[in-house]
Order: structure tokens, then sequence, then C-alpha cells
């Protein structure tokens, strides 16, 4: 399969979400939870990009992360920056239950 771009680039945008959140608001706790979420994305998306079928670790964190931050569109009806993460969350956990059910095959090596 090779290196899971698409994983890596979901990644790096929650991680560069959080840092955006601290430049423009000074919020602390958006550039704790953009890092920690976009490190453990980063793993999960090495772990798949090691073994196809490893991918537990991408799958819970986007579904909990989909969940938290579609919570909070919910309640803001704003669609920057909670929209867009639940969004993408949402798009990934879907693209993995998709490869779970056998929808989507993955080419190996």
């Amino acid at each position: 399969m090779g290196v899971d771009i698409i994983s890596f680039a979901y990644a790096a945008t929650v991680a560069a979400g959080g840092i955006v959140g601290y430049v423009k608001a000074g919020s602390i706790p958006s550039l704790g939870a953009g890092l920690l979420f976009g490190s453990v994305l980063g793993y999960g998306a090495y772990q798949t990009s090691q073994n196809p079928e490893n991918y537990g670790v991408l799958l819970g964190t986007s579904c909990v992360l989909g969940g938290l931050m579609g919570y909070r569109f919910y309640n803001s009806g704003k669609f920057m920056p909670a929209g867009l993460v639940a969004t993408l969350s949402v798009a990934i956990a879907v693209r993995f239950l998709a490869r779970q059910a056998g929808l989507i095959e993955v080419k190996e090596r």
C-alpha cells in the first residue's frame, strides 16, 4: 500500500487547526487538543502505512474527534472549525468502516 497520505494529511490538518486556534484566539486548550489528537492520528496513519489492516487507532480517534466536534458544531452552528473537523472525521471513519466491510480493497505492497 505504501504511505497513507490521506490519513497523514488529516492528522496534519487537525494539528494545524490547534495551532491556528492558539495563534488567533490564544486558546491553550485548542493547542493542546489539536496537538494531542494530531499526534495520535499521525501515529495511526503510520500504523496503517505499515499494515493496511491496522487502522484501529485511526478509526477510534476519528470517531471520538468527530463526536466531540460534531457536538460543538451542533451547539455553536459555526462551520469553522468544529463543522470542518467533524466532517473530515466522519469521512475518515466512513473510509475505514467501508474498508472493514470489504467495500474498498487495499492494494498490498
